[in-house]
């Protein structure tokens, strides 16, 4: 069986009956926490840019813009909405092979059930297999090393998401995965060197061709055969050869959203232990960050080559640069006893009293540390000080992480902290309540009018 088949099979096969409460429970979570970030991120110049453009589109198969009234086409409420949860870097996580945040897929999956009026289990059902698509296929092969963006995977898994909630059939499933596959393939280039607002519209764009392809094949439209394994197909152009383990929790694991991180900081996931080590740091420091001469970084590959290597994280000029900047990162951290949103804005990424205290920090790749990734992510922090003394500190499972889980009233306080400039504690709670009950929800109509925001 191709690779697709295996995928579109499982994309109508699988039934809420079959998930564990465990399961059920994570996706709310993550539907919680994605709304969190989304609003977190409503109101920046970028978010602002694509609502611009995706209102001036209306459609009767609506999608609500979150935050709004307006019901643009569904590939365009996934592109805006995926902005919004993309945009603070602040999502969830999951890492392998290849990292990724497969809360991404939501905006497709919320954009989709609520244009076909779908209930909250197939909600739910489509959010799992999402998730277990595209970490199955972070697990099989890298793509960064190759030079393509993490993001082509959720091409298959939105796209898989979306024909489900369509209720498409298997055959028209592959069709849509490989119409989706072969149309959107994002270069590696969106991570690179001085990053732009791009960078949180990646998956939101794969979301937009994947919605488009599942609802092309929807009224008919067919999809090049063999996408994964054919002559010029997604193996032999971008992830190489690889296999994919068995789907729906078996090998003795569980199912796949249960092995993501959500974020208990708003950056890059791999600074999250970094984070911590460097608050250690500063309380033994007791805040006094003038004794501190040089500070040395210590990290895993991935975490080097992904935030800790290129020159512009040392002076970012991008708020997408600051929050995938090790040195920033540590180096606010150290400085302001925090790091919360903040910390990117732009007076803060610019201050030249900031840049110059960033500037004291070298970053090194520690290969001893390579093997302890991904199960973990090691950041070991030294501090040189003036009077010559060193201070150490180390950090692998930060919280939020899934050997550190956040509970989940912390994830309710991430949602009541970002949501609360446009929401009222009472209609907070009622997007809780709403959500906490996903099960019995017969559509999302509901919960997109509680989510509008008043003038």
């Amino acid at each position: 069986m191709l690779l697709a088949e295996r995928f579109a099979r499982y994309a109508t096969e699988l039934t809420y009956e079959q998930l564990p409460q465990e399961t059920i429970h994570e996706v709310k979570r993550r539907i919680i926490d994605s709304i969190a970030c989304a609003f977190g991120a409503w109101r920046s110049e970028t978010a602002t840019l694509v609502r611009q453009v995706a209102t001036q589109v209306s459609s009767s198969y609506g999608a609500t813009v979150l935050g709004t009234a307006h019901k643009a086409s569904p590939d365009w409420s996934a592109f805006a909405n995926g902005l919004l949860i993309r945009y603070l870097d602040y999502n969830d996580t999951y890492l392998s092979k290849e990292p990724a945040h497969p809360s991404d897929n939501l905006a497709a999956v919320l954009a989709v059930a609520e244009a076909e009026g779908s209930s909250g289990k197939e909600v739910i059902v489509a959010s799992t297999l999402a998730y277990e698509i595209q970490c199955r296929l972070c697990d099989s092969a890298s793509l960064r090393s190759r030079g393509w963006d993490h993001v082509n995977y959720g091409l298959f898994s939105a796209s898989a998401a979306s024909a489900r909630l369509m209720g498409l059939s298997a055959e028209a499933t592959r069709h849509a995965m490989s119409i989706a596959g072969v149309s959107g393939l994002a270069m590696r280039q969106t991570r690179v060197g001085e990053l732009s607002a791009w960078k949180g519209c990646a998956f939101a764009n794969s979301s937009r061709h994947a919605v488009m392809a599942s609802w092309l094949a929807k009224h008919g439209m067919t999809g090049p055969s063999e996408i994964f394994e054919g002559k010029m197909g997604f193996m032999k152009q971008v992830s190489g050869e690889f296999t994919v383990g068995a789907l729906g929790g078996e090998e003795g694991r569980g199912l796949m959203i249960n092995e993501t991180y959500i974020k208990y900081y708003p950056v890059e996931y791999h600074a999250q232990s970094a984070v911590w080590a460097a608050l250690a740091l500063r309380e033994q420091l007791g805040g006094d960050i003038s004794q501190i001469e040089a500070i040395e970084i210590d990290t895993f590959e991935a975490c080097y080559s992904i935030i800790g290597s290129e020159p512009e994280k040392w002076e970012p000029k991008s708020r997408e640069t600051a929050d995938h900047s090790l040195p920033y990162i540590v180096g606010a951290t150290l400085v302001d006893g925090k790091v919360d949103l903040d910390t990117f804005d732009e007076a803060r990424y610019t201050d030249p009293e900031l840049i110059a205290f960033v500037k004291k920090i070298t970053v090194r790749h520690d290969p001893a540390m390579d093997p302890r990734y991904p199960e973990g992510i090691p950041n070991r922090i030294t501090v040189r000080l003036k009077d010559g003394r060193t201070l150490t500190e180390e950090n692998t499972f930060p919280r939020g992480h899934a050997r550190n889980p956040m509970s989940d009233e912390e994830v309710e306080a991430k949602f009541f902290v970002l949501t609360e400039w446009a929401l009222s504690r009472q209609r907070q709670d009622e997007v809780l309540q709403f959500i906490w009950n996903l099960e019995s929800q017969d559509n999302l109509s509901p919960l997109m009018a509680l989510l509008r925001i008043e003038s």
